[in-house]
């Protein structure tokens, strides 16, 4: 059998690495094997916090929502409540603009889930 010789494939690998790893601090930019751990380890972070993301976005939505509503003399799960029933259909992110761009068309929202209410 023929010798390999991986000196290009190996090359190509680590500088693929090094170039991803740039504007770390140390090491981590320049050895190969630190670089590569410091990757990977980004990876799981950057995978995990995709996910996270989403929540913790809609976490600040409904506390943005629960202030605005409280203003108005209701929680924010008779907030959804009554806009439920009164079929108003809205995500909870355009809600949160609009209770912070717009606080009389919120107050509207608010009124008309109130309405519902009572």
């Amino acid at each position: 059998m023929p010798r390999v010789k991986r000196g290009v494939a190996k090359h190509k690998r680590h500088r693929r690495v090094l170039k991803e790893a740039k504007g770390y601090e140390g090491s981590r930019s320049t050895l190969f094997r630190v670089a590569r751990e410091t990757l990977e380890r980004a990876w799981i972070y950057a995978y995990r916090d995709r996910k996270q993301r989403k929540r913790e976005f809609r976490s600040l939505w409904i506390a943005r929502i629960n202030a605005a509503a409280r203003e108005h003399a209701l929680s924010y799960s008779q907030l959804m409540h009554g806009l439920a029933k009164a079929g108003i259909e809205i995500d909870r992110k355009n809600l949160a603009d609009l209770a912070a761009s717009d606080p009389q068309a919120f107050s509207e929202l608010a009124a008309r889930a109130k309405a519902q209410l009572a």
